[in-house]
């Protein structure tokens, strides 16, 4: 055993470990006032954004699956826990309601591993996440313009936003939207061109690397400029002194109070934590061919939002600017957010004072442009094409983010699409089927030109007979052979089709079985065909060999043939 980590040790030290302490020297620097940013955004302290970006790093990396995952404050996150505080008691602090966020979210995540609840991430149908994410960066470029613009005005979402700035003493300082403005447009043109114009004087790979710099370059030049005009004394806003890098190891507050009224935000953090974490990593995955775990995911965000509570931090999860920048930076496993995380500590000890005299209007702007990408409204055309209720959803879904807030917006949007998937699944696809001359494949006779069985009826169940749509399997069959029967009146047996069943739960059973006790009392024998083999498995185990008379076939083709069985039935 030990000979065996040694060599893996020998292994990472002469393969990856170059790369990934590359890699995190790049990041940690490039963390620094992204975490600072969303710290503000989420109205805490800016100091809980570099806690949040230390130690919940190691504890992604013991429990985690993917290796270029970035955890840390992400800006969606930052919004709904910014909204989340405003629910905490009036003489609770926002540190400590953060503190017990995390926890809560923490906790959450884990109970969900160890039950293996990570189909949960399908509550977040895909025009649900999109309309949210694309809500969420309005929102946040909203909260965002009155500190770009020097504004005494807050808020999380529109009206907010607007009453508080309608009513503000000051609505714009000049010299601090001269500051924000000015970064925002550098930031902006860096992002779009500064790494085609390096291109034209050195190679693509350096002039990427240099790029990727260019926000800490407008940082810098924005400190070096508020220092030499002495900003603070006209009035423009500092981020100030941070405190001394020394994260107290401590359990979040136990008020029994506050962790009851902090749990639905909660469970809605932990729901988008590990979804949005989950969509990154596996995109990532799809580039390098890494495999990801989901539940191995879930203890993953779960350990690291655990550290997040123990050490200062706030709610964490998957960032995609950090995988991409651990990405990009050439970073190989886990270990260049163990790495990032140890320098990120060393940089904050250099340059803490410095910080403190960074314009908050300049970490405004890096928020803004780092938002701005993810409104996309193709989605919004592409499911308004194809399917209009997904596309009015996707769409309510952005309008109440934005209007309303992040807890009104999902629920609405979870509780729409259940109800979506409740009306489409609430009566099961049935199609009258018929063979396909001089084959032997059986296609819906309102979409291919087929021939029909003399005295045999054959649909296919085009889902599988849950709870959901069970009880409405006898109705819907009813009525296809009442109108089937108007022009085959010699119909004596009905061959049901099940190769796209893959499931039959109790209800399912009892739904069947009431079908062949109808069919019975009309003197048609009920067959039914290429059934799967855990289907039929739970079908013999329910006793379903007590009542069902019919035969099972291997073949749709073999059923429709079988004269015999017919003979048999038209004698009984």
């Amino acid at each position: 055993m030990r000979a065996d980590a040694a060599g893996a040790l020998r292994a990472y030290a002469a393969g990856a470990l170059r790369h990934d302490l590359l890699a995190a020297a790049i990041v940690a620097v490039l963390l620094i006032p992204q975490s600072l940013a969303y710290a503000l955004l989420a109205g805490l302290p800016p100091q809980v954004g570099l806690y949040a970006s230390l130690l919940p790093l190691v504890a992604y990396a013991a429990f985690g699956s993917s290796p270029l995952l970035g955890i840390g404050p992400v800006a969606v996150l930052a919004l709904m826990i910014s909204q989340a505080l405003a629910q905490a008691p009036a003489d609770v602090g926002a540190t400590h309601a953060a503190l017990v966020l995390a926890a809560e979210v923490g906790l959450l995540l884990a109970a969900a591993a160890v039950l293996r609840l990570d189909a949960l991430a399908s509550l977040l149908s895909v025009p649900v996440l999109r309309g949210f994410e694309t809500g969420a960066a309005l929102s946040i470029a909203l909260s965002q313009l009155p500190v770009l613009l020097g504004a005494s005005a807050q808020g999380s979402n529109l009206p907010q936003v607007l009453g508080s700035w309608w009513g503000a003493q000051t609505r714009w300082s000049p010299l601090t939207a001269l500051y924000g403005v000015t970064a925002w447009l550098a930031l902006w043109l860096a992002r779009r061109h500064a790494s085609a114009w390096l291109a034209r004087h050195m190679s693509a790979a350096r002039a990427t690397l240099l790029a990727r710099l260019a926000p800490l370059m407008v940082l810098v030049l924005a400190i070096v400029a508020a220092t030499l005009g002495d900003a603070g004394a006209h009035g423009v806003r500092l981020v100030g002194a941070l405190p001394e890098l020394a994260p107290a190891i401590a359990l979040p507050p136990l008020d029994a109070t506050l962790w009851w009224r902090m749990l639905p935000s909660a469970l809605l953090i932990a729901l988008v934590a590990f979804v949005s974490s989950l969509v990154v990593a596996e995109s990532l995955a799809r580039r390098d061919g890494a495999r990801i775990e989901p539940r191995r995911e879930l203890a993953g965000l779960a350990a690291a939002n655990l550290a997040a509570a123990l050490s200062a931090g706030m709610p964490v999860a998957g960032s995609f600017t950090r995988s991409l920048l651990n990405l990009d930076a050439g970073a190989r496993t886990r270990m260049a957010g163990v790495f990032t995380a140890a320098l990120m500590g060393g940089v904050l000890l250099l340059l803490g004072r410095p910080l403190a005299a960074l314009p908050a209007a300049v970490l405004a702007a890096t928020i803004v442009v780092a938002v701005l990408p993810v409104l996309d409204w193709r989605p919004f055309r592409e499911a308004w094409r194809y399917s209009r209720s997904e596309g009015v959803l996707m769409s309510a879904v952005a309008a109440l983010t934005v209007l309303q807030g992040v807890t009104w917006a999902l629920g609405v949007g979870v509780a729409a699409s259940i109800a979506l998937l409740l009306q489409r699944t609430a009566r099961p696809h049935v199609a009258l089927i018929g063979r396909v001359a001089g084959t032997e494949h059986y296609r819906n006779v309102d979409r291919h030109e087929v021939q029909l069985t003399a005295g045999v009826m054959a649909l296919r169940i085009d889902e599988s007979l849950l709870f959901t749509n069970a009880r409405a399997l006898a109705d819907v069959v009813q009525q296809q052979l009442a109108h089937y029967r108007e022009s085959h009146p010699d119909t004596r047996r009905l061959v049901l089709l099940m190769s796209p069943v893959n499931r039959i739960d109790f209800s399912g059973l009892e739904a069947l079985r009431a079908l062949h006790a109808m069919l019975a009392a009309h003197g048609i024998r009920l067959d039914l065909s290429e059934v799967k083999g855990p289907v039929l498995d739970a079908l013999r185990a329910g006793g379903w060999t007590e009542w069902f008379t019919g035969q099972v076939f291997l073949s749709h083709h073999h059923a429709m043939l079988d004269r015999g069985v017919l003979r048999q039935a038209q004698s009984d």
